[in-house]
């Protein structure tokens, strides 16, 4: 664990705290064989985070995007309605 946590400016317990989250999610597997503890990355659970992560990422850029084409849609309807423009700048 030492060795792991070298590169980090965080103390070997903060090291050791993260990577029990990481193992509780799975994304981490850890052995200990004698005084030497191994981790390893779980690639197909980190795949599946990935994937769900750009799955929701893809639907959020969809929504934003119908969004944008609404809000482009309204202003183009109050630049070209000048009772529109007359009711607004009524209530400034």
């Amino acid at each position: 664990m030492s060795q792991l946590a070298e590169p980090f400016d965080m103390s070997l317990p903060a090291v050791m705290q993260h990577l029990s989250v990481l193992e509780a999610s799975g994304l981490v597997r850890s052995e200990k064989a004698g005084r030497v503890r191994t981790c390893t990355l779980e690639s197909d659970v980190l795949s599946r985070a990935e994937q769900w992560i750009h799955d929701r990422r893809t639907i959020w850029d969809q929504r934003l995007d119908r969004l944008g084409d609404h809000l482009d849609a309204d202003a183009e309807a109050l630049t070209q309605d000048p009772t529109t423009q007359t009711t607004r700048s009524s209530h400034d």
